[in-house]
């Protein structure tokens, strides 16, 4: 599965909301899940360190340009369910602070701080 996310990561380091859509837009609470679910595999030695390392670096840096002055994640899908239909998900409303967004990026800085 990592290989795969791998893959499908933008050359900026972000992940997009319908993962395998070069068309859909880049969001942040699945950028910042996949970084933290990476970092803890690489950090736990599931996944090779060569391989993943550079991924979670340029996630991480990614996620940077979407905190705002407050600490909130911009550009968060709000939250859904599930659908089978590209343009429900295309067209998806984005939000700033939303929890789900938040709690992402918390578990992906503490999984960065304690990468070894």
């Amino acid at each position: 599965m990592m290989d795969a996310l791998r893959a499908y990561q933008t050359p900026d380091g972000m992940w997009r909301q319908l993962v395998d859509n070069d068309a859909d837009w880049k969001e942040t609470s699945c950028t910042a899940m996949f970084g933290y679910a990476i970092a803890l595999g690489t950090g736990k030695g599931l996944l090779p360190r060569p391989d993943f390392e550079p991924v979670i670096q340029k996630a991480w840096l990614a996620l940077t340009e979407y905190i705002d002055e407050e600490g909130r994640l911009t550009e968060v899908c709000a939250g859904t369910g599930q659908k089978d239909d590209v343009a429900f998900y295309l067209a998806r409303p984005r939000v700033t602070g939303d929890l789900h967004g938040q709690a992402g990026l918390l578990w992906f800085v503490h999984a960065l701080l304690s990468f070894s």
